[in-house]
């Protein structure tokens, strides 16, 4: 049986230079494919607004779809360290909302993490959900949900200003007591500063190699999802191609007639067969 990652497990893995496997999930089979490929952490993301419902992005994403979604992961990952991504108004109010939707996590879903996005200005409701016991990963970057923000889906720190508003950032996140990091389409020069200076583990979904770690989406890179390909993303398969092969050759078995064969039904037992054809002749009989 697979033995689960602590938080500790992934400092000493930071330390040693070892890097950490993270992938999005958001149903059962998933989950349970991920944990049989020994991936160290699996993050149910609010990117499932997207992937699963077929939203515009990630701002109608309620906090019971994600409980929903995530106690699925769970029960098929029950190994593995999930995390629990907060949706958009679920902590941006106050501190007091924040931890009383990161707790929902703990207590329904049994998660090991919540992750939220932001810097500097989401500082307090990091520290008030850390306060209340719980585990917190920071996000940076291209945050999702405040992208009107910054100008649509755009790599961030790719100017000194921006740069140093990143480390800046950073920085905030690890003095409120988040336990780890993503960042988010940052220029590799730039995450890699950020993982050498922070103590905490960095991880890269889009930022380069110089993290400890990295994330995809998993319905990027199994090929799942086609209305776009983010630039940093590499397929690992293509899924959606050969689900719609197999559906288009059920349909044409189907109105062929080739669907179903003797070996996919249920065949009566042969003197029972008998005694129905017995039946089913003396019912005609009985209606003439």
């Amino acid at each position: 049986m697979k033995k689960k990652k602590s938080i500790q497990d992934f400092y000493a893995m930071k330390e040693k230079g070892e890097q950490i496997t993270y992938i999005t999930s958001y149903d059962y089979p998933t989950a349970t494919f991920a944990e049989r490929a020994g991936i160290d952490m699996i993050l149910v993301g609010d990117s499932l607004g997207m992937c699963v419902y077929g939203y515009e992005g990630t701002m109608p994403v309620t906090m019971d779809q994600m409980i929903w979604h995530t106690e699925a992961v769970r029960r098929g990952a029950p190994n593995t360290f999930i995390i629990g991504d907060m949706p958009f108004l679920s902590y941006q109010t106050t501190d007091g909302a924040a931890v009383e939707n990161a707790g929902r996590f703990y207590k329904e879903a049994r998660v090991d993490c919540i992750k939220l996005e932001g810097g500097v200005r989401v500082a307090s409701r990091i520290k008030a959900i850390v306060e209340a016991g719980m585990l917190v990963m920071g996000h940076i970057g291209l945050t999702p949900q405040s992208s009107s923000q910054l100008g649509g889906f755009k790599a961030q720190g790719r100017t000194l200003d921006s740069a140093k508003a990143q480390v800046e950032d950073a920085l905030a996140v690890q003095e409120a007591g988040a336990g780890m990091i993503l960042l988010e389409a940052i220029p590799p020069e730039v995450s890699g500063y950020i993982r050498d200076t922070l103590t905490i583990p960095v991880l890269s979904i889009g930022a380069g190699p110089y993290c400890d770690g990295q994330l995809l989406i998993v319905s990027d890179m199994l090929g799942v999802f086609e209305a776009f390909t983010p630039k940093f993303v590499k397929r690992y398969a293509e899924v959606a191609k050969i689900c719609t092969e197999a559906l288009t050759n059920y349909v044409e078995d189907v109105r062929a007639k080739k669907f179903p064969e003797p070996k996919h039904i249920y065949p009566m037992i042969p003197e029972e067969l008998a005694k129905f054809k017995d039946w089913t002749a003396s019912q005609k009989k009985g209606k003439k």
